[in-house]
């Protein structure tokens, strides 16, 4: 594993979306998987939850799953989850799990969500592939990831993002029935972009050289974080509607898909 990627992995916890007021548009829109997208999956079924940070969405997904796993390569956020969320959820447990590979037998779960995660992989389709052999016949994959025709600027704590057409490659070559969708945002969740792909362009047009593409990502972490939480604070300010967004905000369609915030993926293996 290279020292970049360890640095980064270092410091990945700051990319998890906190539920702060000033990152309230971020965090519903992660929501916005677990509220909505999931849940007629997930009901009455074995789960597992691949790459799933500090769990809530897991947790939230434990209200309707008959038994649930969250997987994350992090064993310490792994061990405050099984802490935090033990009493609470008899239905749900927390693995460490370095992806891939996917640590369980064959055929051994009816879904399996991963959720803004395998953007982070450098091993993408070998995790699909194992998502496909985890699962039993008639299971689904839920995925979703961010669309890099939406992307503004290089985030270091991505290793690829997709456009629709590489994502149905890649999900092909694993799985022979699947759909993709592309997440959009009502009029105040747009407003709201508009501000910020404003905010990110006076902030690259001093970025002359495109450095920020050309340096090595453990370089990229600090400065990232520090002026995305500052983006964030300042529209929280400028954009009325920022914490009044919740996850109903946000909703999927099939059209004009390149438009989309994120790619949301079904994939079934038959």
């Amino acid at each position: 594993m290279s020292s970049d990627t360890l640095e980064k992995r270092a410091a990945a916890d700051y990319e998890r979306p906190a539920n702060v007021d000033y990152n309230n548009v971020t965090y519903q829109r992660c929501q916005f998987a677990y509220d909505h997208f999931a849940t007629p999956y997930v009901a009455g079924k074995k789960v597992l939850d691949v790459g799933c940070g500090h769990g809530y969405g897991t947790a939230e997904m434990a209200k309707r799953a008959a038994d649930i796993t969250g997987i994350d390569y992090s064993e310490p956020i792994v061990e405050a989850n099984n802490l935090r969320y033990a009493n609470a959820f008899p239905n749900l447990r927390f693995v460490q799990n370095e992806v891939p590979p996917i640590n369980f037998p064959d055929e051994s779960f009816d879904v399996v969500t991963s959720f803004q995660f395998i953007e982070h992989l450098e091993e993408r389709r070998e995790f699909i592939k194992e998502a496909h052999r985890v699962l039993r016949r008639g299971g689904v994959l839920l995925l979703s990831t961010p669309n890099v025709k939406r992307s503004l600027a290089r985030n270091p704590f991505h290793v690829h993002e997709y456009d629709f057409d590489e994502m149905k490659s890649e999900i092909a070559s694993a799985f022979k029935e699947f759909e993709l969708f592309g997440l959009a945002g009502n009029e105040k969740v747009e407003e709201y972009y508009r501000k910020n792909a404003e905010w990110a362009r006076r902030i690259l047009k001093w970025d002359v050289f495109g450095l920020h593409k050309l340096l090595p990502a453990s370089l990229l972490v600090k400065p990232y974080n520090f002026i995305t939480n500052l983006m964030r604070k300042d529209l929280s300010k400028s954009v009325a509607a920022t914490t009044q967004i919740t996850s109903d905000d946000f909703y999927l369609r099939k059209t004009d898909l390149d438009a989309t915030l994120d790619i949301f993926v079904v994939a079934k293996k038959i």
